[in-house]
């Protein structure tokens, strides 16, 4: 039996000559501001939006990815001011691709331009571990889907989301549901149900990935400060960037052991969607979630679990910090540390927090343990000391490890009322 699986591609531009890059050039620069009249004029529906999108001279993938985009904005992601830095969006349309074993680079991608005769091809550079699904893509076998394109720097990097069929990992017997709760903090907490009750906790701490975050900051920042030379700083970012990737595939090949030592494992982690437009709420979430890529870590575990025939499921993220594992009923979390159930008739009085979330992600594999009181409906699942909860939400990218590019960085600076 098959089952469909997601995975975001990635590939850089070889070196583009000045022709083509005058022509990206204008793209992006076109495409912000169509978005940025877009949601500057509150256009809600896909009608406005296409009135105010179709005088702008831009590929038609783009302006369709657009009507669908701009609406969700405020509906779906309650943002209320646009990111400086967003990517172009195209729809599948614009998913032509060939490859061709006699070229240096053996993929291309065929750039949409507006007009007739305007567009051109453009080599890519691809991640070697992710060749396999760039031919499925080519010959058709994997279904494209939403592109998005992205100047960093120097470098030009797409993104593709592709679908393809795999084969459902069987399973014989009782499932044990093992939650996975990504955040800071402790970078992975994992834990077991058996009977309904946490069993044999995993806990793996994010204190140096938090560590080389903080020290890279300085680093690069007194750097910056110094006008050093641009191959300098960028070297020193690279060096950073390997030693965080490094933590990404340690800790996704530990959670992968974690649900080995059990029968039947299934792995259940938050469905953390769109958080790329979440980072319009502030420069904190737009730091913390640029500092650490929680969709990467999640994506090296499901990748991790797919080769070890290891079934994930993903589950409503609402309220897994705030609710007692145990009565399912809200509690409070007053600190990261610690959760507190204020029920009498519940045998938990206060519980490791990341522990109990982990809990309540591996329960709610359970349709029935999706549902949060009414009258809890407006509240915010976060501690109460201000720091955000670590079950944020954000987009999905299963890929083989990614690195957060300089430009990221740039974006992602603390102030200086960090942690």
């Amino acid at each position: 039996m098959s089952t469909t699986v997601t995975k975001t591609l990635q590939a850089t531009f070889a070196p583009p000559t000045a022709h083509k890059q005058e022509k990206l050039n204008d793209l992006l620069d076109t495409y912000r501001d169509s978005l940025q009249e877009a949601f500057d004029a509150g256009a809600s529906t896909m009608s406005s939006v296409s009135d105010i999108v179709t005088p702008y001279d831009l590929p038609y993938q783009a302006k369709a990815a657009l009507c669908n985009y701009v609406p969700k904005l405020r509906k779906t992601y309650n943002a209320q001011e646009l990111d400086d830095d967003h990517p172009v969006r195209l729809t599948n349309q614009a998913a032509k691709f060939d490859h061709s074993e006699e070229r240096d680079y053996e993929f291309t991608w065929w750039v949409p331009r507006p007009g007739r005769g305007t567009n051109f091809w453009i080599p890519l550079r691809i991640n070697p571990e992710q060749e396999g699904v760039w031919h499925d893509l080519v010959s058709e076998d994997a279904k494209a889907g939403e592109i998005r394109l992205q100047q960093h720097r120097k470098n030009w990097v797409l993104h593709v989301t592709v679908e393809y069929p795999v084969e459902e990992p069987a399973t014989d017997g009782d499932i044990t549901h093992i939650g996975l709760d990504i955040g800071e903090t402790a970078l992975i907490t994992g834990c077991a149900l058996k009977d309904g009750s946490p069993t044999d906790p995993l806990v793996r701490s994010g204190s140096r990935a938090k560590h080389l975050r903080k020290e890279m900051h300085t680093t690069l920042k007194r750097l910056q400060e110094r006008d050093t030379s641009e191959w300098r700083t960028d070297e020193r970012f690279d060096h950073y960037q390997n030693a965080l990737t490094d933590i990404v595939e340690k800790a996704s090949r530990e959670a992968i052991e974690y649900a080995t030592q059990f029968e039947n494992p299934m792995l259940v982690m938050e469905n953390l969607t769109y958080i790329r437009e979440r980072l319009d709420y502030g420069k904190y979430m737009n730091r913390r979630l640029h500092s650490w890529a929680f969709a990467r870590l999640q994506g090296r575990i499901e990748d991790k679990a797919t080769e070890a025939g290891i079934p994930v499921e993903y589950v409503n993220p609402a309220y897994t910090s705030q609710t007692c594992h145990s009565c399912h009923r809200i509690g409070r979390r007053d600190s990261q540390a610690e959760f507190r159930c204020p029920h009498d008739d519940c045998h938990v009085s206060t519980f490791q927090a990341d522990i109990n979330a982990s809990a309540n992600i591996a329960r709610r594999v359970d349709p029935w343990g999706e549902s949060v009181p009414l009258d809890k409906a407006g509240r915010d699942d976060s501690p109460r000391d201000g720091s955000r909860s670590d079950t944020a939400t954000t987009h999905r990218e299963t890929s083989a490890p990614a690195q957060m590019t300089l430009t990221a960085y740039e974006e992602s600076k603390p102030s200086t009322s960090d942690d």
